[in-house]
């Protein structure tokens, strides 16, 4: 079964209450028990080093409206997360309209606060505990010239404050997977504390393993989190992923574009290794599937782009996909392409084809038993 609730109109989402003033993602922080890892693959993915901490050992890495920021600070949050997880997004930031306001009412309604140190002259930034232990801070600083990273870092000089770099230009998503029963308590956290819904709920089965999954999104209609666990016990990709990285924790992390085509190329320059295609019957369906997408078939197919969405009154609204190899131990990229006001769709008309590919990838390296 493949379920799907209604997709919500643009109207019915700026009528969400939006209690913690949510604007969006601010940053994706990451970290590594190995020194070179990180950087090489945010290079290889376009990004610039554009600034460093003033007084830690914490870079920020940018392309477009995108923010990575990484760790290496020692005897950190962050340095612990890596110890116990390896390379891996080890803390997520929204943007609100009033920090101090927002953490009080998450702490007030249940949230665990976690403590960041900071020097002299530094910013203390809200953080409550999220996936995996994670933190997931509060951020009201991100205008230009009073941002956190005006404060806090040094820009670089003679470096572009806002590199292009492949044409990837914010977080359109990231995927948290879960212990098998624990997606209801994660759902209940983004409801609870932030005012998010569930749009969508999957259940996708495989010839012998199975995953259900809750697409959340926030009332202001910028940030998306889809919660994955196990349907069944089994084996299947989540519990893999589970066991590499040693807990819950982001799957993957979604980046948006303007031309998937382009961004492809560039990847594929750099070294950036992506998911084997679809086989040719894929792509001869897709006129079928989606008729009248308007989409070149002969270009997605040499590159292994996926396409969803529907045709449906003569407008397309379509979804342009394709997913890096992990990247950072078991945690991996997704690459999109939004067009014709597609705002919530992932991709679910691929899902089935995606999930059986990767059992069959689980069976061939002798993960998953027969």
């Amino acid at each position: 079964m493949n379920a799907a609730l209604p997709q919500e109109t643009t109207a019915q989402l700026a009528a969400w209450d939006n209690p913690m003033g949510l604007m969006g993602f601010e940053f994706v922080e990451f970290t590594s028990p190995q020194p070179g890892v990180l950087e090489a693959v945010f290079e290889k993915l376009g990004f610039t080093l554009v600034a460093k901490h003033r007084s830690k050992d914490v870079v920020l890495y940018r392309q477009n409206g995108i923010n990575f920021i990484l760790n290496r600070e020692p005897h950190s949050q962050a340095a612990y997360f890596g110890a116990e997880h390896g390379p891996s997004a080890c803390g997520l930031a929204f943007r609100v309209k009033d920090a101090h306001k927002a953490y009080n009412r998450a702490l007030e309604l249940g949230a665990q606060p976690i403590e960041i140190p900071t020097g002299p002259m530094e910013l203390r930034l809200p953080a409550i505990k999220g996936i995996g232990g994670a933190p997931l801070y509060l951020i009201d600083r991100f205008e230009d010239g009073k941002s956190i990273y005006d404060i806090d870092f040094e820009f670089i000089e003679g470096v572009d404050r806002r590199p292009v770099g492949h044409g990837l230009n914010l977080i359109d998503h990231l995927t948290h997977n879960v212990y098998r029963g624990r997606m209801g308590f994660w759902a209940n956290f983004y409801e609870k504390l932030f005012g998010f819904r569930e749009i969508r709920y999957f259940d996708i089965q495989g010839e012998y393993t199975g995953l259900t999954s809750k697409a959340m999104t926030a009332p202001d209609g910028k940030i998306r989190i889809p919660l994955n666990e196990e349907s069944k016990q089994g084996g299947g990709q989540i519990e893999e992923f589970l066991m590499q990285f040693n807990g819950e924790g982001i799957q993957h992390i979604a980046l948006i574009c303007d031309n998937l085509l382009d961004v492809v190329d560039k990847l594929g320059m750099a070294g950036v290794q992506l998911a084997t295609a679809p086989n040719d019957v894929y792509y001869e369906m897709l006129d079928t599937r989606l008729p009248g997408h308007g989409q070149p078939v002969p270009e997605l197919q040499s590159r292994g782009i996926l396409l969803d969405g529907t045709t449906a009154d003569g407008t397309p609204r379509l979804l342009l996909q394709i997913f890096s190899t992990p990247m950072l131990g078991p945690v991996f990229f997704e690459f999109i392409q939004r067009e014709g006001d597609y705002r919530d769709g992932f991709g679910e008309g691929n899902f089935k084809a995606l999930f059986e590919s990767l059992e069959r990838d689980q069976i061939r390296r002798g993960v998953l038993n027969t």
